[in-house]
């Protein structure tokens, strides 16, 4: 595979996860009752953010020497993206 198509991938990975999570955040609700997208774009955020603690799990599982920074990086953003959502939502 040549460079140019695999960064055509990459940038298609990366188009496809941001239309996923604007979806899951609540893409149509704000067209809808003619509101704003400030929580869509902050749920995407959110999401992201989760995203990356899961990347960094994944890793603390694979990786051999730095397993203990990715466990509680990984751990530390989930529990940030958790956070968020509590605060979104308005339950805390």
């Amino acid at each position: 595979m040549n460079q140019v198509t695999s960064k055509a991938l990459t940038g298609f990975k990366y188009i496809y996860l941001i239309a996923f999570f604007a979806l899951l955040a609540g893409f149509f609700h704000p067209l809808i009752t003619n509101t704003s997208f400030d929580g869509v774009i902050i749920g995407v955020l959110i999401l992201f953010v989760g995203l990356a603690g899961g990347v960094l799990l994944y890793k603390a599982a694979t990786s051999e020497s730095k397993r203990a920074i990715f466990l509680g990086g990984g751990f530390a953003l989930m529990s940030i993206s958790l956070y968020y959502i509590f605060q979104l939502t308005g339950r805390t």
